[in-house]
């Protein structure tokens, strides 16, 4: 099993603070020390299966990929100006504390926009999030010449946002480029002639499930 590399601080002290309860657990030599066990048990296998991070069999071809894994919850009409300059479709994906958190390259191409927010703390389906949550946001140019945006944003449990994605960096559709620990959102807007081939409850894969087609 591989797990993402910006989780392995945490990992590290999971399994410490893990590896503490077990040895207290060990002196005391009591009723709760059964307890103490089942406490170190749960956050040791929480803390793995949360920074688990999958191999992914990325589609060929001029598509849009689902950046994480999670669930459809709006495609909404919006207008986004700083790089798309305009209107476009938006999709939102939740990511629940069960999902994968591993983020990955939506579409293929030269990275022309990178930007942080710091922000709010609101539930990550909140309408206002993608504007007032802390968020950081990319433009990535496809060899086409369409335009993709999208954004990480931090929810009501989500407190950290890591990306490893600078300007002028070459992408390919389905690389990781960050995460987000511990339940948060992800918004995709792309323009607004491409038809969106996912629809609401829908539940996206990372690099895998196909959000658009670019021809």
């Amino acid at each position: 099993m591989r797990f993402a590399k910006d989780g392995v601080p945490v990992i590290i002290a999971a399994l410490f603070f893990a590896l503490v309860l077990v040895a207290i657990g060990w002196l005391l030599n009591s009723n709760v020390s059964i307890l103490l066990y089942l406490v170190a048990l749960f956050i040791a296998g929480f803390t793995l299966f949360f920074f688990r991070d999958p191999e992914r069999s990325i589609p060929e071809g001029p598509y849009i990929l689902a950046p994480a894994d999670g669930k459809v919850i709006s495609i909404d009409p919006v207008r986004q100006e700083s790089y798309l300059g305009g209107s476009c479709k938006q999709i939102s994906i939740f990511l629940s504390v069960m999902d994968v958190h591993v983020n990955r390259h939506p579409v293929s191409g030269k990275v022309e926009y990178v930007s942080y927010h710091p922000g709010k703390y609101l539930v990550a389906w909140h309408p206002k999030a993608s504007e007032l949550n802390e968020r950081a946001e990319f433009g990535v140019q496809h060899p086409s010449g369409i335009k993709v945006f999208f954004r990480q944003i931090t929810g009501l449990v989500a407190r950290r946002i890591v990306f490893h994605t600078v300007e002028g960096d070459e992408v390919k559709a389905g690389d990781r480029f960050g995460i987000m620990k511990f339940g948060s959102r992800m918004d995709i807007l792309v323009p607004d002639d491409l038809d969106i081939l996912v629809n609401v409850g829908d539940k996206t894969v990372g690099g895998e499930t196909i959000l658009a087609r670019l021809d």
